[in-house]
């Protein structure tokens, strides 16, 4: 019975980790070229950025630049990817 507790915590947790809640921002600019965007955003904890900022991230695949443009509002996640903070993921606000 413990094992199957164990079994089901560790579940939820990495459920927890993988659903990590996607940040508010605004895109500010974008380089193509460069494969970049700036985005204005709030905080992003898991990064351990506590007050929001604007930026300049790498962006994971160049095609995401095509889904958005400057002012849009977006919902995005980012990561450590290879040292560097990286969109991972990238959503037009509703």
């Amino acid at each position: 019975m413990r094992k199957m507790t164990l079994v089901a915590a560790s579940i939820l947790v990495l459920s927890a980790v993988v659903q990590s809640p996607m940040v508010n921002g605004q895109v500010t600019k974008i380089d193509e070229s460069a494969g970049k965007i700036t985005l204005k955003h709030g905080p992003i904890k898991k990064l351990d950025m506590n007050e929001g900022m604007t930026m300049v991230f790498r962006v994971q695949d160049p095609a995401m630049l095509k889904q958005v443009k400057v002012g849009d509002r977006v919902r995005f996640d980012a990561d450590r990817v290879n040292g560097q903070i990286t969109v991972t993921r990238i959503e037009k606000a509703r």
